[in-house]
C-alpha cells in the first residue's frame, strides 16, 4: 500500500506579532489616535469605551471587540464610571480570509474571551516586555520561556480569528452594542456570568484579588458570588483562585524555567512560606517534593 500525503488549508497565518497589550487604564483616559500598516484588535476586558475606526464611532462594553484593518486610523477613550482594561493585540496577516474582519465589531463567546486568556498568558511567558506598557512597541523574547509559547501564541490567535469568522458571520455592524456584565440575572444569563468571572480569574492569575474586585467588577453581591461558586464547583470563588494559581504553579513547575521563590513572586505570594503552605493543602506535597515527583515520574517513563 502505497501512502499519499495530504497538504491542508491555511485560511488564516499569523505570520508575525507585533505586540501584546494587557492596560489597566485610569477614568478619563484619551488615546488620540493612530495607523499603522498591521491588523489590531481591541477587546474590552472591562468598562465602556469609545472607539474611532476611520469615520465611524463605536461604543463598546466589557466583552466587546473591535478590529482595525491595515492602515485604518483608530483612537480610543474611557467613557463612563468605571476604568477600562483593554488587551490590545496587533499582527501581521495576509490571508485573503482577513477581508472579514474588515469594520468587525461583535461580542465575544465564553469560548472567544478564553482563547484570549490563552493568549495573554502565554504571552506573559514568552515576552520579557511588560504587557501593560503602552509604550512598548515591539516585544522581546524571555530566555525562560516555557517550551512552545511562542508558537501556542500563534496557534491560539489563528484559532481565535477562525473561532470568530464561523460563528459572527451574520452579527450586524452597530455602534451601541448591548452590555453583557450588567443583564438580569435569570437562571440563564448566571451561567454565562460565571463564565466571565472565570475568565476575569484566568486573565488576573498573577495578581492577587478580593471578594470585592469580583462583586465590583460584575455588580454582584457577596452571597449571589458565593452561590454561583458553591453550585458550579462546590467552594468558594477565593478557594478557587488559589487552586487556580497552584494548578499554574504545577504547570511553570512541570516546564522548569523558575524555581520556587520566582514561581511564587510571578503569582504575587507575599512570602515564599505562604506560598509553599497553599501548595502543600492543595497537592498534599511542597513545591520541593512535588519537583522530584515530577522527575521521578519524567525519569520513569523516559525512553
Amino acid at each position: 500500500m502505497a501512502y499519499i500525503s495530504t497538504r491542508l488549508k491555511k485560511e488564516i497565518e499569523i505570520t508575525e506579532i507585533i505586540t501584546i497589550h494587557y492596560f489597566e487604564y485610569l477614568k478619563g483616559f484619551v488615546f488620540h489616535g493612530e495607523s499603522h500598516d498591521f491588523w489590531e484588535f481591541l477587546y474590552v476586558d472591562k468598562g465602556t469605551v469609545m472607539v474611532q475606526a476611520a469615520s465611524e464611532h463605536y461604543q463598546l462594553h466589557a466583552g466587546d471587540i473591535i478590529f482595525h484593518r491595515p492602515n485604518e486610523f483608530h483612537s480610543v477613550k474611557a467613557i463612563g464610571r468605571k476604568s477600562p482594561n483593554l488587551v490590545a493585540i496587533s499582527f501581521l496577516c495576509n490571508s485573503p480570509s482577513m477581508d472579514f474582519f474588515t469594520g468587525k465589531v461583535t461580542t465575544l463567546s465564553s469560548i472567544e474571551k478564553t482563547l484570549i486568556a490563552q493568549i495573554i498568558s502565554e504571552a506573559r511567558a514568552a515576552f520579557s516586555t511588560p504587557l501593560h506598557i503602552p509604550s512598548i512597541e515591539q516585544v522581546k523574547l524571555s530566555t525562560s520561556a516555557p517550551f512552545g509559547s511562542q508558537q501556542l501564541i500563534l496557534l491560539y490567535l489563528e484559532q481565535f480569528l477562525i473561532h470568530i469568522k464561523r460563528h459572527h458571520c451574520d452579527d450586524e455592524k452597530v455602534k451601541n452594542l448591548p452590555s453583557i456584565t450588567k443583564q438580569s440575572w435569570d437562571s440563564s444569563n448566571k451561567s454565562y456570568v460565571f463564565e466571565q468571572i472565570l475568565h476575569y480569574l484566568q486573565l488576573h492569575i498573577c495578581e492577587q484579588i478580593k471578594i470585592s474586585d469580583i462583586c465590583n467588577e460584575f455588580s454582584i453581591s457577596r452571597s449571589t458570588l458565593h452561590s454561583l461558586f458553591q453550585k458550579n464547583k462546590n467552594c468558594g470563588v477565593i478557594d478557587y483562585f488559589i487552586y487556580m494559581k497552584i494548578e499554574r504553579a504545577k504547570e511553570i513547575i512541570r516546564d522548569g524555567n523558575m524555581n520556587i521563590t520566582e514561581i511564587a513572586y510571578f503569582l504575587s505570594y507575599n512570602s515564599l512560606q505562604h506560598f509553599s503552605k497553599q501548595f502543600k493543602k492543595l497537592t498534599g506535597m511542597s513545591p520541593t517534593e512535588y519537583i522530584s515527583s515530577v522527575k521521578g515520574i519524567s525519569q520513569t517513563y523516559k525512553w
